[in-house]
């Protein structure tokens, strides 16, 4: 799974619209889904963020690890 989809599953779980998650980023909506369509590339420093807002590890959102419960040390 790329990291958009995955972004787009944690936004789902989480049961925010792009809007949402994107006014917490301070950025568009529409920038936003180019995030989870793959159309962009995610900065770190967005990354961090999602991390924090769904309480998952930035390896779970780049792919680095499949599993959702690990956090960082």
């Amino acid at each position: 799974m790329n990291s958009g989809a995955r972004l787009k599953a944690l936004r789902e779980k989480h049961e925010l619209t792009q809007k949402e998650v994107a006014e917490y980023l301070h950025t568009s909506q529409s920038y936003y889904a180019q995030y989870e369509n793959n159309r962009r590339p995610i900065p770190l420093e967005r990354v961090t963020e999602l991390a924090r807002i769904y309480d998952v590890s930035v390896d779970y959102i780049v792919g680095l690890t499949d599993d959702i419960n690990r956090k960082p040390r």
